[in-house]
């Protein structure tokens, strides 16, 4: 009993010791900066893919099996530069033939245009010169009995009868050197113009023969790389089937998907820059060089062209974030980005806000902007606070806090 009685003294002396030691609140270490009044850049940020400028799938104009390659792919390229050979010589030897088909019928325009006349047109000469011999003796025969009726020789009949003679004679003579001159000019004319026809035939056959030689170099529409290649020597190339795609990446351009409620500050030759996710902290800027004018029905979105010159850095196909300058808003509240623990999917979080006593709060806050490491607060915070930027995560509302070096 006495044992009982001196164990339960015991357990109560200890509860009251206990019940008398202070407590003492952990002082939790942290980083903080101030509340910042700044110019804040409004941009529009969006997922973007990156495309070359230009882009050609190159195939052969005409079906023929591959010679030569002149390069290959990851190759540099120039404008007009032969890529690859194809087997000509069947092409080379129809032009040959052409060339010949041209050469004879220049020989036959010359002949033509210099030469000699036909049969009906000589018949028309004998005609002319038998017209004028007649025309000759009618006038002759003519003068002769009016001189006869003069002296009275001859009676009025004859001398009418003579002068019939020769009228008709010189009619006779009239048409058969104007059958003439016609037969003369429409025979020369035509027989130079179906000359010329078959000259001017035999040229454009030619000209498709040279087409058909061309069409066996393969050449590069533009400066560029070869990014695939496709076919090999020996492989049958033909019109519906790339041998190589030939890529301008000298300048880039990053096409994004921008929200429709987003998109309506979206102009053109506003500045824009393109963050690679494979480059964490690069950044490549440019211009918006297209702003489509319909919305994607299914995504509601509108899609978003910045052109940005390339130093050879950018890949075609890269993925990133393009973010493009709308505007500025003038003197904004701002805060490093660290100090916002944001609600996922909405623009607003919560920040720890440090008071006088060192006693940290949490606070909610409305966000907008992000840029340069910071984002911008709407609502929640006011100019001068001091708010926590590292190890305020797990600190709980009410917690004193220190740190070394506050920013002003």
């Amino acid at each position: 009993m006495r044992i009982a009685i001196l164990t339960t003294t015991c357990l109560l002396l200890a509860g009251c010791a206990a019940r008398e030691e202070p407590q003492t609140k952990p002082i939790v270490a942290v980083k903080v900066a101030r509340v910042e009044t700044t110019d804040v850049k409004v941009s529009v940020q969006a997922p973007a893919t990156i495309h070359p400028r230009e882009q050609a799938n190159i195939a052969a104009r005409i079906t023929a099996p591959i010679g030569a390659l002149r390069v290959r792919k990851g190759d540099s390229v120039t404008a007009g530069q032969v890529l690859a050979l194809l087997e000509n010589r069947d092409v080379v030897a129809q032009r040959a033939e052409a060339a010949a088909a041209v050469r004879d019928a220049r020989a036959s325009l010359e002949k033509t245009s210099a030469g000699t006349l036909p049969t009906d047109i000589e018949r028309a000469r004998g005609q002319l010169a038998s017209a004028e011999a007649a025309l000759n003796q009618a006038q002759k025969i003519y003068e002769r009995r009016q001189q006869l009726f003069k002296e009275g020789a001859i009676a009025g009949r004859d001398l009418l009868l003579s002068q019939t003679d020769y009228s008709k004679a010189k009619t006779d003579q009239e048409v058969a050197k104007k059958s003439l001159e016609l037969l003369e000019r429409q025979s020369r004319e035509q027989d130079i113009r179906m000359a010329q026809s078959r000259l001017e035939q035999a040229q454009a056959r030619l000209a498709s023969m040279d087409a058909q030689v061309a069409y066996t170099e393969i050449r590069s529409p533009f400066a560029g790389t070869v990014t695939e290649q496709f076919m090999y020597p020996g492989d049958m190339a033909k019109p519906d089937g790339p041998i190589f795609t030939v890529m301008d990446l000298e300048v880039v351009v990053a096409r994004a998907q921008v929200p429709e409620a987003q998109a309506a500050g979206v102009r053109q030759g506003q500045p824009c820059v393109f963050a690679p996710v494979d480059s964490p902290g690069a950044g490549f800027s440019g211009q918006v060089s297209v702003v489509n004018r319909a919305v994607d029905l299914a995504r509601r979105t509108i899609e978003v062209w910045c052109q940005i010159p390339n130093p050879k850095s950018l890949r075609a196909g890269a993925f990133g974030n393009l973010a493009i300058r709308t505007g500025v808003e003038l003197n904004s509240l701002s805060v490093p980005l660290a100090a916002v623990q944001f609600v996922e999917g909405a623009a607003k979080g919560t920040v720890l806000v440090v008071d006088a006593k060192r006693i940290a709060h949490t606070r909610e806050v409305e966000t907008g902007q992000t840029f340069e490491g910071r984002v911008q607060i709407k609502r929640g915070l006011t100019a001068g606070e001091l708010v926590v930027v590292e190890g305020g995560y797990g600190t709980p509302d009410g917690a004193e806090v220190r740190w070394e070096e506050p920013k002003s």
